[in-house]
């Protein structure tokens, strides 16, 4: 897993006035390469701007242009997944390529505020800003540092990868879908009791990852078989089951907190059966022609 993530800095309202651009590269869970450069924006640099990251005319001169250093930060990003915490990088990479009639870089982006978003619940829909992020994960850095903010983000993506089980691709199609996949409004409860009588009666059941029908309607279908359905992995599970993914994906560290703690009982005596959506989906179908 190799991915480059970046931050800029700029020296005005406008988002093409960069004047300082960081990026990190990370690969194999790990930061490789650093790179920062302060930017000449041939623009005038705006009080609050610089109140709030400190660079002002004199820590950019003699430094080049942003089409002066273009083509090394291009390089840079060509190819590669490039994650930034939302878009505002991004567009300012994009305008700035316009303003200084360059190429913008050819790579694909990952907005990490999205990634956030979609990995904790809790920020769904507040508190994702970079250092809300960092504070919950406890990671610290410089805050309007360009690489600082690359270097967070890149972390961000990271700890998402490693709380959800999903890995750098299946985050890239992850981010396009809605957060809430059972449509607007608080969601329906996980929790049910199940059939009396069904084929899987006694069983208790867990989801956890991405699943490619609504978590609602998963329940319902353990339901309809017997199982009863529990938002969280305790000493009365027996079944989990993980949102599909490579068995590559599964063999790693990479797993969601309720994964490794099904894991850990397993470790210590606890019948639990670990099983994908598609298995799920193929055992409710299978135990309705019983």
């Amino acid at each position: 897993m190799e991915f480059v993530a970046i931050d800029v800095e700029t020296a005005n309202p406008d988002m093409a006035s960069i004047c300082q651009i960081g990026a990190a590269r990370f690969a194999d869970g790990a930061l490789v390469e650093e790179w920062k450069r302060y930017v000449d924006p041939k623009d005038y640099f705006h009080e609050m701007n610089v109140a709030i990251h400190g660079i002002d005319s004199s820590a950019v001169a003699g430094a080049p242009t942003f089409a002066e250093t273009a083509t090394e930060f291009h390089e840079t990003l060509s190819g590669r997944i490039v994650v930034s915490h939302t878009h505002f990088d991004r567009v300012a990479v994009h305008q700035a390529s316009n303003r200084f009639r360059v190429s913008p870089p050819n790579c694909i982006w990952l907005d990490s505020a999205k990634v956030a978003r979609r990995a904790w619940e809790k920020y769904a829909s507040r508190g994702y800003g970079l250092s809300n992020i960092c504070k919950e994960m406890g990671y610290g850095f410089k805050h309007h540092d360009a690489l600082e903010d690359a270097k967070a983000a890149g972390h961000i993506l990271l700890a998402a990868v490693a709380e959800t089980g999903l890995d750098l691709e299946a985050w890239l199609k992850r981010v396009e879908q809605p957060i809430d996949l059972d449509g607007l409004g608080p969601k329906p409860s996980i929790k049910r009791q199940g059939k009396s009588e069904g084929p899987l009666t006694g069983e208790v059941v867990v989801f956890t990852g991405a699943l490619d029908i609504p978590r609602h309607q998963a329940a319902d279908m353990a339901a309809e078989i017997g199982c009863q359905v529990t938002p969280g992995v305790t000493k009365k599970t027996t079944i989990l089951v993980v949102g599909d993914q490579d068995v590559t994906r599964l063999a790693g560290h990479a797993k969601s907190s309720k994964h490794r703690k099904a894991e850990e009982l397993i470790l210590k005596g606890q019948s639990i059966q670990i099983l994908r959506e598609t298995g799920f989906r193929e055992l409710v179908a299978l135990s309705k022609k019983q």
